[in-house]
């Protein structure tokens, strides 16, 4: 009988990914895209450092570590190669979890070295750009937000099945969170939902009592919510983001149901108007006009609006004076906000009317009319 010896654990085929051979050849095609773009600016080579084009050359890979900015690798590209740069306490994790059979090879650095002297050592002697500026390399970050942008049939895959989950998570704790409870707990409980099936939570908000109106960027806290509270989340699986939010009462308050519905509004007028073709600046123009309507005309200037969102949280912002043009299957998040009250959900952009990623599970509705066409939106639970 044959055995093994020396061997401390053997792995069950379960442990290991299985080969996917469409991402295979989307890394192939976008090394091609990154040729071009090194032909095209008289580089030698790129020097990918950021996040989300780690994600975007890898179809989804993650090269980020939990509570720190900094990049556990970067990816070096000429027109022949692509090199994973890392340490050994990385490496094998990443190869194994993040990039398996992708085509990657390695240069690895111990541990303990300077976290840029093997990227130095590579860009040493080359004409480099990077999209950081790395080291004084040229900067082709604005070139490569062109590439991740819009989305690849396989990435509106992703982000459609994200969106359900997302709002699932984010519907769910709002429908069983309870008056007393702190807005931390029920972070913790949104936290929960979404990393339980391989979710990042990004960015959470739980806003008690008006906090938002205060500070609309405001995380959570040790407040215990009491008669209201707004419930939001950006998450990201696959290197793509999406983001939606929910608002909660607990009894009547008609002012905060006004507010509610007011900035709903606004926002079903940019969900609507979001189409292929158009630029920022003309959707911005019809849901600030809006604002103006219904009698809130400087309140837009109080919390941000929406953004193009995808591999970035934040690929184009909507502002005034933006003329970046939306095309079929980017994602765009609106969530404006009047007053106490905060919504947020997420779309792709087509030809006609535009797909909603985040539709709500079990929700109240309210209908809201946008050029004689009646749209479903989600209004406030109103929980006893």
């Amino acid at each position: 009988m044959a055995s093994v010896t020396g061997v401390a654990e053997i792995l069950s085929s379960g442990e290991f990914d299985i080969l996917d051979l469409e991402r295979v050849d989307d890394v192939a095609d976008r090394q091609r895209l990154l040729a071009d773009l090194i032909r095209e600016h008289g580089v030698d080579a790129l020097l990918l450092s950021r996040p989300e084009n780690f994600a975007w050359l890898t179809v989804g890979a993650d090269a980020t570590r939990s509570a720190t900015a900094e990049p556990a690798a970067r990816l070096f590209v000429t027109p022949e190669a692509r090199l994973l740069v890392t340490n050994n306490v990385e490496s094998q994790y990443l190869f194994d979890r993040e990039l398996p059979g992708l085509g990657f090879q390695l240069k690895e650095r111990p541990w303990f070295e300077p976290h840029d002297q093997l990227a130095n050592d590579l860009c040493r002697g080359r004409k480099i750009g990077s999209d950081d500026g790395f080291g004084g390399s040229l900067d082709l970050s604005a070139a490569l937000s062109r590439l991740r942008l819009p989305l690849t049939e396989r990435e509106r895959k992703t982000v459609r099945q994200l969106g359900r989950e997302v709002v699932h998570a984010v519907e769910a704790t709002a429908r069983g969170c309870q008056a007393g409870e702190t807005e931390a707990e029920i972070a913790a409980e949104l936290a929960h939902r979404l990393i339980k099936h391989e979710i990042v939570p990004v960015r959470l908000q739980v806003c008690a009592d008006g906090r938002f109106r205060r500070y609309p960027h405001y995380p959570f806290g040790n407040a215990r919510v009491e008669a209201n509270c707004v419930i939001a989340a950006v998450a990201r699986r696959s290197g793509l983001h999406v983001a939606c939010c929910r608002a909660v009462l607990f009894g009547e308050d008609k002012a905060f149901r006004d507010a509610h519905h007011t900035a709903t509004l606004m926002q079903t007028t940019g969900l609507f108007f979001s189409r292929h073709g158009v630029p920022l600046s003309d959707v911005w123009g019809k849901v600030r006009r809006i604002y103006e309507k219904f009698g809130c005309p400087d309140e837009w200037q109080l919390a941000d609006q929406g953004e193009v969102t995808g591999y970035a949280l934040c690929e184009s912002r909507v502002v005034p004076g933006n003329e970046f043009t939306l095309a079929e299957g980017m994602a765009v998040h609106w969530h404006p906000a009047v007053g106490p009250s905060l919504t947020g959900d997420t779309i792709l952009v087509r030809n006609g009317s535009p797909e909603l990623i985040t539709p709500s599970d079990e929700w109240p509705q309210i209908v809201v009319s946008v050029r004689g066409e009646p749209i479903s939106r989600p209004d406030v639970l109103i929980r006893e």
